[in-house]
């Protein structure tokens, strides 16, 4: 049977990247299952975004570390939305401290929140859509610190180049039953994790960054809408890197650097 989507779950979709992407699958037609975890109102106003496009929402609060419970948010929704065919795991949290100077309660809540959390929601996910037989499409938005390395970053970069080896295996596993298994690798952008929020991201100079600019969350949830349509049915375990090229600086850079003041993150 070919596959045609009709529904989706995007976790921490309340604002941000998670928001623009549970947009865009509504826009493409898909009901949606939108969780928070601090901010319920920007849930509800995702919703509204959702049904005023014609599409069903459902909201509910997510914790990822509450390990394995939050599986079970996963299988409520679906069950609200009659299904599941796309499942984008979103949520997540970083932590800027030095490696020397990361406790092991830093550590652990970041592992759990960013990986831990995604392996239980995913695993659920997969089961769901194997148990469907309508095949699937499972997404992971990790970052450009899946593929390389930031200072004073260890806890978030362990976690992401851990989705990202997570992602690649569940692509192996899943190809049989018609589940494409990718990563969605952002670089900056504009969203209140970086304090951009409110502003136009083509108005914020980044000179390290090839196209001059952060990117907006819009143009990283184009990237999942594709990932999670029909047009996709022949990419899976890839890390699609949304980042303005500024993964491709990384030499470039650093024979440029005058000083040590990259050492401060």
């Amino acid at each position: 049977m070919a596959f045609e989507p009709r529904t989706a779950i995007v976790t921490g979709s309340n604002s941000g990247i998670g928001r623009s992407s549970a947009v865009g699958l509504a826009a493409a037609g898909l009901d949606v299952g939108i969780t928070w975890h601090r901010n319920e109102a920007g849930a509800h106003e995702t919703a509204d975004e959702v049904r005023a496009l014609g599409r069903r929402a459902v909201v509910a609060r997510l914790d990822t570390t509450d390990l394995p419970g939050c599986g079970d948010v996963v299988e409520s929704l679906a069950d609200q939305l009659g299904g599941l065919d796309v499942f984008v795991n979103n949520a997540g949290a970083g932590a800027s401290i030095p490696f020397l100077e990361t406790t092991w309660e830093d550590w652990r809540r970041v592992i759990a929140t960013d990986l831990d959390g995604a392996f239980i929601c995913i695993q659920r996910a997969a089961r769901r859509m194997i148990d469907a037989r309508r095949g699937g499409r499972i997404i992971a938005v990790t970052s450009v610190h899946e593929h390389q390395p930031r200072v004073g970053f260890s806890a978030y970069d362990a976690a992401k180049h851990g989705l990202g080896g997570l992602i690649k295996t569940a692509a192996l596993e899943l190809g049989e039953y018609g589940i494409t298994v990718n990563a969605v690798a952002p670089g900056e952008i504009a969203t209140h994790m970086n304090a951009d929020a409110n502003q136009d991201s083509h108005t914020i100079d980044r000179p390290g960054v090839p196209l001059g600019r952060p990117g907006d969350a819009r143009e990283v949830a184009a990237v999942i809408a594709f990932l999670a349509s029909t047009e996709s049915s022949f990419v899976t375990g890839a890390s699609w890197v949304v980042d303005g090229g500024m993964l491709q600086m990384g030499p470039q850079a650093g024979s440029h650097l005058t000083s040590d003041e990259w050492r401060q993150g």
